[in-house]
C-alpha cells in the first residue's frame, strides 16, 4: 500500500527560509537547539520562526545530549514541537519528557536497526543518518543496503539527501519520511535555498508517484 512520504527540512534559521520551505511542500521544519551546531537557534528564536508555520506543519526541535533544563526551556518556548534526540540519549532519557519524539541513529556496517528500534520502541520514528564525527550535519550518505525491510517502526531517511538522490532513496527503502538539511543549502550552513527546497520536494512527490504506479501494476 503506497503512502505519501513526509518531508522534513531541518536547520532553518531565517524567516524567509521557513516561508519558502512551507511553500515548497515541507510537512515539518527542524530547529537545531544544539549550541555547537552552525545551524543553532535559541528556543526563543525557534519560537519566533515557528510562528510562521501554518496548521499541520510540525515544528521539530533537535537536541543533542541536552540537560533536563535545556529540554524544559525548549518545550516552554515551543510546547507543540516534536522532539528529536540526536546524541547519546538512552531510552529512559528520551522517554522522560513524556513527549512524542524521533530518535536519530548513526548507521554503521554493524548497526542493528531491529534491535535499536526495539530499544527505542516509544519513538514515533527512527531517523537514520550517516555516522560522522560529532553529531549529525555531515551531509554524508550511508549505505542504504544496510537497512532491513522488516522494521516495524517508521523510518526517516536522512544523511546527504538532495534532489538528485532522494528519489532513489525513497523507491529503495520506502521510508515514512525524509529529512534534508545541507542538500538544500547553497550559501552556508543554516541558509536554505528556495529553489533547492522546491526541487527536493518535487523529487519526493515524483518518487511517490513511481511507487504508486508500481503498486498498481503489481500482480495480485
Amino acid at each position: 500500500m503506497n503512502q505519501r512520504t513526509r518531508i522534513k527540512i531541518c536547520g532553518l534559521t531565517r524567516e524567509a527560509d521557513v516561508v519558502a520551505a512551507v511553500e515548497a511542500g515541507a510537512d515539518a521544519i527542524g530547529f537545531v537547539m544544539y549550541a555547537k551546531s552552525p545551524r543553532y537557534v535559541s528556543p526563543m528564536r525557534a519560537a519566533e520562526l515557528a510562528r510562521l508555520l501554518p496548521p499541520f506543519v510540525m515544528p521539530v526541535g533537535l537536541f543533542v545530549n541536552a540537560s533536563e533544563a535545556e529540554l524544559a526551556e525548549g518545550l516552554a518556548a515551543l510546547p507543540n514541537m516534536l522532539l528529536q534526540f540526536h546524541g547519546d540519549e538512552s531510552p529512559e532519557a528520551c522517554n522522560r519528557p513524556g513527549r512524542p519524539y524521533l530518535r536519530a541513529a548513526r548507521v554503521t556496517a554493524d548497526f542493528d536497526l531491529l534491535n535499536y528500534a526495539q530499544q527505542y520502541s516509544a519513538a514515533q520514528a527512527i531517523l537514520l543518518d550517516a555516522h560522522v564525527d560529532g553529531y549529525g550535519g555531515g551531509g554524508k550518505v550511508f549505505d542504504w543496503s544496510l537497512i532491513p525491510r522488516n522494521v516495524r517502526s517508521p523510518v526517516v531517511l536522512s544523511g546527504g539527501l538532495h534532489a538528485g538522490n532522494v528519489l532513489t532513496g525513497i523507491t529503495q527503502l520506502r521510508p515514512w519520511a525524509v529529512d534534508v538539511s545541507s542538500g538544500v543549502e547553497s550559501e552556508a550552513k543554516g541558509l536554505k535555498c528556495a529553489t533547492l527546497m522546491r526541487q527536493f520536494c518535487t523529487a519526493v512527490r515524483q518518487a511517490d508517484a513511481l511507487l504508486a504506479e508500481a503498486d498498481v501494476n503489481q500482480p495480485d
